[in-house]
């Protein structure tokens, strides 16, 4: 019996980034391919939305401080959400790198090639993040509605 289409496996955050996971700059919000006669015609830019939950895509790129690659120390990470999700607060003032964990997170395997040569990525999604908590209090926190969202991880 062949598998679903887009199967996702829920798996926890500290099992899959062991070392944990950094955002690097903003959350932005993915909007549909818009063709030069689409634009042409004025029509509206719609934002995507993912088919399973009905619920828009927003993306952001992450660090794999555990990546032994270099192709897989940078994650896509792909939130499913209402609203679009709100990262912690920045560790240092202009410093867009933030420490994160991921709420609500699936994987979604995928094969990847290049020439001859193939792997198999991960897509992998999110509800929500929150902040790293430190030893002098609590982190912010940012929950964005939602039942499954993404981002990549490549293993070999």
């Amino acid at each position: 019996m062949p598998a679903p289409q887009d199967v996702r496996f829920f798996v926890e955050f500290d099992e899959w980034f062991p070392q944990g996971l950094f955002l690097m700059g903003e959350i932005t919000q993915v909007f549909e391919y818009q063709s030069q006669e689409d634009r042409a015609k004025g029509r509206p830019v719609r934002p995507m939305v993912d088919p399973v939950t009905g619920l828009n895509i927003y993306r952001g790129q992450c660090s794999d401080p555990a990546a032994e690659k270099a192709r897989e120390q940078v994650v896509t990470v792909e939130f499913l959400a209402k609203v679009q999700p709100v990262p912690p607060a920045a560790v240092a003032p202009n410093v867009p790198v933030r420490a994160v964990v991921l709420e609500g997170m699936t994987v979604r395997p995928r094969p990847e090639s290049s020439g001859q040569a193939k792997w198999l990525v991960y897509q992998v999604r999110a509800t929500g993040l929150r902040g790293v908590q430190t030893g002098g209090g609590s982190s912010g926190r940012s929950r964005a509605g939602g039942e499954s969202a993404g981002a990549e991880k490549s293993a070999a």
